[in-house]
């Protein structure tokens, strides 16, 4: 792959439609996606990239660098996903991350833009080292007059893997009053509900 301005292009990875490449724009690292050759979706790569530019402006997502139909380049994150963060880290670090996901959870809905992907982000959200969460892969994103990005995280929140790590770290979220408020939270979404679901996650 060769693209103008962009040097040591180099392998990355591969998901299920796009594959990564690594290389350097003015001194900084950064990513590379583009469809994979074997992949039938449509439009997935323009869909991201429209996606990340719309969602740069919230905050959300890494920054992009520049767009296309064929590929996108995104400035590379460096830290740990979800559940690496949450193993290796203390107990007000990682409330203080789960609560700023939920906002940003908040603003897709808010933004009507529907990430479909929540409810198992453990690819999909990465922590740097100042414990910033960066949320990764908007290929599937797409408008919604009734977005589930909060209430699938609560989802998360309570699964058998995550929520037992969340034990290990004596962190305490009572499943049926999650459960409660993010039923109250579908039906009404706002920052009032928002906040009863921020504090169903215990210091």
């Amino acid at each position: 792959m060769k693209i103008r301005g962009i040097s040591d292009i180099e392998y990355f990875t591969k998901g299920h439609r796009g594959i990564l490449y690594t290389g350097r724009c003015r001194g900084r690292k950064v990513v590379i996606k583009a469809k994979l050759p074997e992949s039938e979706a449509v439009g997935r790569i323009e869909n991201e990239g429209n996606w990340l530019k719309r969602l740069n402006k919230k905050g959300i997502g890494p920054m992009l660098i520049t767009a296309s139909k064929e590929y996108f380049v995104y400035e590379f994150v460096k830290g740990d996903f979800i559940c690496e963060f949450v193993e290796k880290s203390d107990k007000p670090k990682i409330v203080k991350l789960l609560r700023n996901i939920l906002d940003q959870c908040f603003v897709l809905d808010q933004q009507k833009a529907d990430k479909e992907e929540m409810h198992h982000p453990v690819k999909h959200i990465i922590v740097t080292a100042r414990g910033k969460a960066v949320m990764l892969d908007f290929e599937r994103t797409h408008i919604d007059l009734n977005p589930k990005n909060v209430t699938q995280f609560c989802q998360f929140l309570i699964s058998t893997r995550f929520g037992g790590l969340l034990k290990e770290k004596m962190i305490k979220i009572d499943r049926k009053k999650l459960i409660e408020s993010a039923r109250k939270y579908k039906k009404c979404q706002n920052k009032k509900m928002l906040s009863k679901i921020k504090k169903e996650i215990k210091q």
